[in-house]
């Protein structure tokens, strides 16, 4: 018990103005987004994001554009963001090797998610591409260095609010990009390639299997990336089997790459879990 208190002792002491200049932006980073927010759900006069961009960023503006229930994932990743914001701001995460080796790149993926929603509303759907890719990019970054980092994780608190809600985001994310590039796509290419719309479509999901098992595999078998991936699947599969529009190719290969990203993930960290540990 002393040597545990001596040592939280010496992390504090050893805090610098960095570490506190990197909690501050990451709780103004957070309050840039929520304002944004605010904006992208009709509020402070803004325009519903699934009503910007004419329509094109709605759950009807391409063949892989999820149902709209999909998107209350965002609830949880905001709830989470909230809750890592106000626990890396303790003291006792101030100089926390963990915190500060992944507290600026959450920062700039919050930032990123701000800059999406005020590209959605002010700008062209060209910037939306381009801000989401950044977006996709710097969570994979944050995600390995969650993975990657040397210092062991500081028990549930640690591994759900770094691990499990930068997961999220992540596999959230992946889906998100594909959609949005897929409803620029829409709206640039000449009409007649819809008719080729159910073979881009499973191609495209096929390349999102491997993206998923790609990352469950660097991370060491995380579940939290397939959870999210998979939650905005299976609502692309209702998407396209029950609403418009319609293609039941593409719905039914949702539905079977939604089971692989999630249950792959979860039966080998099973096994995983069930194997004796070595010394």
């Amino acid at each position: 018990m002393t040597d545990t208190l001596r040592h939280r002792r010496t992390d504090a002491s050893a805090s610098t103005g960095l570490d506190l200049a990197r909690q501050i932006t990451v709780i103004s980073s957070l309050g840039f987004t929520l304002v944004a927010v605010l904006v992208g759900v009709g509020g402070l006069g803004g325009t519903e994001v699934e009503n910007s961009q004419g329509g094109a960023l709605s759950a009807e503006g391409s063949f892989l554009a999820p149902a709209g229930p999909a998107f209350s994932i965002w609830s949880v990743i905001y709830l989470g963001l909230i809750a890592y914001a106000v626990w890396q701001a303790l003291p006792g995460q101030r100089a926390s090797d963990r915190q500060r080796a992944i507290g600026w790149w959450v920062a700039l993926t919050i930032v990123l998610n701000g800059l999406w929603l005020v590209a959605a509303q002010l700008l062209t759907i060209e910037w939306t591409v381009i801000v989401i890719v950044l977006l996709l990019i710097a969570l994979c970054v944050t995600f390995r260095i969650s993975v990657v980092t040397r210092t062991p994780r500081a028990g549930w608190a640690d591994a759900l609010l770094i691990d499990g809600v930068t997961g999220l985001h992540l596999g959230w994310v992946t889906l998100a990009a594909v959609a949005n590039i897929a409803a620029w796509l829409t709206g640039v290419v000449p009409d007649s390639w819809a008719d080729a719309a159910s073979a881009w479509g499973v191609a495209v999901l096929c390349v999102v299997a491997v993206i998923g098992l790609g990352i469950a595999w660097a991370s060491g078998w995380r579940v939290a990336p397939g959870l999210a991936l998979a939650w905005g699947l299976s609502w692309l599969a209702v998407g396209r089997l029950s609403g418009e529009p319609a293609n039941q190719a593409i719905g039914v290969t949702a539905i079977v790459v939604a089971v692989l990203v999630l249950v792959v993930p979860v039966a080998v960290a099973g096994l995983r879990a069930l194997q004796p540990e070595h010394d």
